[in-house]
């Protein structure tokens, strides 16, 4: 099913869930409210289709003879050039399917030749600032003007020792939605003869990505971040440092030959991608993330549109809260997508979050959102709150957050919470969890 979009004569592709009704305090049902997406986007309906149409033919990848065997083996490799297109990449370009973002850039890290310089920035993800170590790591800090980060950058790289080199970069904030200069930075970075790795995760949701255009060397995404929520990720990029190094997991798959030589066993690898992707792969994840690629590459226009629109209503809606300070690493006038992260003066991230869920159902994240270096220096320490949009997102849930969000500060809550196992709940919280958890 889709959703036409206002002045567009193409459609927004929908997402499953959009009429879900969760139960608040109290005993009502209200229309759940997703303002959640940069944590897990919702599975779209033609991921859901598409999926549905494989589980008949799901068999063993790679290893059987059997005709499903050979439809599912099919499906995965056709995911591979999905992948490609959608990112821009180049032909040569080895497409490695992962878990998520995480384990794609924890298997770069431990592809990268010995004594690489690495070189990233401090606000990153925890997936991308902490696979790195030793004392070839160089992290530099963020500058507050976006403009300057190329300067940086280049001072950065002039103090690293000669050989091989990495930048790694976000495409954008998963803490304050800011899109990083990613092409202006790979440029400041081949000239020193660096590689670049972009971690992807918070922008492949919101933008469409050109891997030759931004001139980067590899790019690692989740597929539960572009509505494919079934545990699949990649890493996309050049092949050599891959192939070179040792296989980041071992068994089968990753083999191509094992002799016994009774003391020892001989190993030979098998060539990229298959050398990292042991075990048995995950064809359902893997083809549901493809789908989502194809999808939203025929629908960038209206997802933009649709973005834009919601978030501008979103920030004027925030301006309006008394306390709310939206968090901003480059400025408020800075490019962005559809991520606002804020605090609220004299409120507790977690109890707000928590009474926005009990009783306007509501689902927002609190916390440090992985990027504790980010939000702890945009907080001065405190816990943030984060609203993220995406395709499940509509107006109606937007003003609904905005208008609970200032009920709750202006007036204070209407049910009594405390602290639980760490975490604000509502006492005596009579919402019922659906009947498949009984």
């Amino acid at each position: 099913m889709t959703v036409a979009v206002p002045g567009s004569i193409a459609a927004l592709p929908r997402v499953v869930g959009s009429a879900l009704r969760v139960p608040v305090v109290g005993g009502a049902r209200v229309q759940y409210a997703n303002l959640d997406h940069a944590a897990s986007a919702p599975c779209l309906e033609q991921v859901r289709d598409a999926v549905d149409e494989l589980l008949p033919w799901y068999a063993s990848v790679h290893r059987g003879a059997g005709f499903a065997s050979q439809v599912s083996t099919k499906v995965y490799e056709q995911a591979r050039a999905s992948v490609r297109k959608f990112l821009g990449a180049r032909q040569s370009d080895a497409v490695v399917f992962t878990r998520n973002t995480t384990d794609a850039l924890n298997l770069l890290a431990r592809s990268l030749p010995r004594h690489t310089s690495v070189v990233l920035f401090d606000t990153e993800h925890h997936a991308a600032l902490l696979p790195w170590r030793g004392p070839n790591v160089h992290r530099i800090e963020t500058p507050a003007d976006a403009s300057r980060a190329a300067g940086v950058l280049d001072a950065a790289l002039s103090r690293t020792p000669v050989g091989p080199r990495l930048v790694v970069l976000s495409g954008a904030s998963n803490v304050t939605g800011e899109v990083w200069p990613v092409a202006e930075l790979a440029a400041v970075a081949r000239r020193h003869g660096a590689r670049i790795a972009l971690d992807a995760a918070q922008l492949a949701p919101h933008r469409p990505i050109d891997v030759k255009a931004l001139d980067v060397d590899y790019v690692a995404f989740s597929g539960h971040k572009i509505y494919a929520p079934l545990g699949a990720g990649v890493l996309v990029g050049r092949s050599d440092w891959l192939q070179a190094a040792d296989p980041y997991l071992v068994g089968g798959g990753a083999t191509a030959r094992v002799t016994d030589h009774g003391d020892r066993l001989g190993v030979a690898w098998s060539a990229v991608p298959e050398r990292h992707e042991a075990g048995s792969p995950n064809v359902v994840g893997v083809h549901a993330l493809a789908v989502a690629c194809e999808v939203l590459g025929r629908h960038w226009e209206q997802t933009e549109a649709h973005e834009r629109e919601l978030l501008g209503r979103l920030r004027a809606g925030l301006a309006t809260v008394p306390g709310a300070h939206e968090l901003s690493l480059f400025g408020p006038e800075h490019d962005r997508v559809g991520v606002v992260s804020f605090v609220v003066t004299g409120q507790d991230a977690g109890f707000l979050a928590a009474a926005l869920s009990a009783e306007h159902g509501i689902g927002v994240r609190d916390g440090a959102f992985c990027a504790h270096v980010a939000v702890n220096r945009l907080t001065d320490g405190q816990r943030a709150l984060r609203a993220s949009l995406g395709l499940g997102s509509t107006a109606e849930h937007v003003d609904r957050f905005v208008a609970a969000l200032r009920s709750l500060v202006a007036e204070g809550p209407k049910w009594r919470y405390a602290i639980q196992d760490g975490r604000w709940a509502p006492l005596e919280d009579d919402r019922a969890l659906p009947p498949f958890l009984h």
